[in-house]
């Protein structure tokens, strides 16, 4: 059997881990630089639109007396860690499907078990790291997916619902729109709906072949799955085919220096990715953005090829440098810049060159800079265009502490 175990309001419950009395209030996370609205609790859903923009809903915040939060990705990617620790005891197989989501198998668990050794992991969760969970069991992937609907749906579930019989699956997919089918967008669902298929039962009614000529072998995958034949096995975790560092900037700059250093910092940022997943860039991207409030915009951007794949911070650094030497006009107010690098490789097929090639010892310095970094948890070793004193400072008014992750943001106690 297949399950998967989904935090319910994640972004929002990280929040009440350590404010209790927001349990039942609430609550929207905003993006980076306190942007737009990326996570509501479901108190706020009928208030605030997901992607809202912080500004424009400044009134309805106060109106509702919803809590604002800046997005602390510190804390929700150790405590989502917690969770995922925590599973790994109940399962030998997970497949972590975000920040957020985990698919787990439960090989050799007897069928009238199942909802008792769920139910466990589900208190076991709550109670050790303090986030509400929905968990679904199906004989199938996306089955398991409908089935974490109906155990967020409907309270009598306690929070985990398993499709273990026809009968179940049936009843769930006759329940489930074709528009919350994992898997089924809205483009898809639109072309279904114009042909009268309104339920995921519909969708698994249809024939194999009109299914396969009209979605792809992609949709016939899925049409097999809901129907209960395990077509959709777990994935291997697959590194990114591209790394962006961008930033919107805290003022409008004018000068090329400080443009200077926030693109050899972007870069470094690439760099140290691309470190991270033994992988090498053959291209980077170089952009600059003027605001869209301001009178005159100026949106530019350039690709840089590199003479070799590298993952050396001093080699892409001075390329994307280059790239901003051709970009940088004096006159005008950069408000947004970044750096994406691209043509990403396994470092282990790195192809030598007998002319030019990367420098063998840069590989020795990245390697001294990263385990410096690492230990100190803070860049303690930066590259020379990058200003040593200076530290990305996003826009963030409404940022909690980093309670499990900053030794002097950990709560205090006091003891009466």
């Amino acid at each position: 059997m297949y399950a998967i175990l989904d935090c319910n309001s994640f972004y929002a419950s990280c929040e009440r881990v350590f404010k209790p009395h927001l349990i039942g209030k609430p609550i929207v996370v905003l993006s980076n630089n306190d942007g737009c609205v990326i996570a509501r609790s479901s108190e706020a859903k009928p208030f605030v639109p997901m992607g809202a923009e912080a500004f424009k809903y400044k009134t309805i915040f106060k109106e509702h007396q919803i809590h604002v939060f800046s997005s602390n990705y510190s804390l929700y990617g150790d405590l989502s860690t917690r969770v995922m620790n925590i599973l790994s005891n109940f399962s030998r197989d997970i497949e972590v499907y975000s920040i957020d989501e985990a698919f787990f198998k439960l090989d050799g668990i007897k069928e009238e078990d199942l909802n008792a050794y769920v139910l466990n992991i589900k208190t076991t969760i709550e109670k050790w790291v303090g986030i509400p969970v929905s968990i679904g069991v199906a004989p199938t992937k996306s089955l398991s997916k409908v089935a974490n609907k109906i155990a967020k749906k409907y309270e009598q579930t306690k929070g985990v619902y398993v499709i273990s019989t026809e009968e179940k699956r049936i009843k769930a997919l006759k329940w489930t729109k074709v528009e919350n089918v994992w898997g089924i967008g809205r483009r898809i669902s639109k072309k279904l709906k114009s042909q009268n298929i309104y339920t995921a039962y519909d969708f698994t009614l249809l024939p194999d072949e009109y299914v396969r000529k009209q979605f792809s072998v992609v949709g016939l995958r899925l049409k097999q799955d809901l129907s209960g034949i395990q077509t959709i096995g777990f994935e291997q975790v697959k590194d990114k085919q591209n790394i962006a560092t961008t930033r919107t900037f805290e003022k409008a700059i004018r000068d090329y220096e400080p443009i200077k250093e926030r693109i050899a910092t972007f870069a470094n940022s690439c760099a140290e990715k691309l470190r991270k997943q033994r992988s090498e860039c053959t291209s980077l991207y170089v952009f600059l953005r003027t605001s869209s409030y301001a009178e005159v915009q100026r949106n530019v951007g350039v690709v840089v090829h590199l003479p070799y794949a590298t993952n050396s911070s001093i080699t892409i650094c001075s390329f994307a440098v280059k790239g901003l030497q051709q970009l940088y006009k004096n006159g005008f107010n950069y408000k947004k810049s970044g750096v994406i690098v691209m043509g990403i490789k396994p470092e282990k097929l790195h192809q030598f060159s007998l002319f030019e090639d990367e420098q063998p010892k840069h590989k020795l310095i990245m390697k001294v800079i990263d385990a410096m970094n690492l230990k100190y948890r803070s860049p303690k070793i930066k590259i020379a265009n990058q200003d040593l004193d200076k530290t990305w400072k996003m826009k963030q008014e409404y940022l909690s502490p980093r309670y499990t992750t900053a030794i002097d943001e950990i709560i205090e106690v006091k003891c009466v």
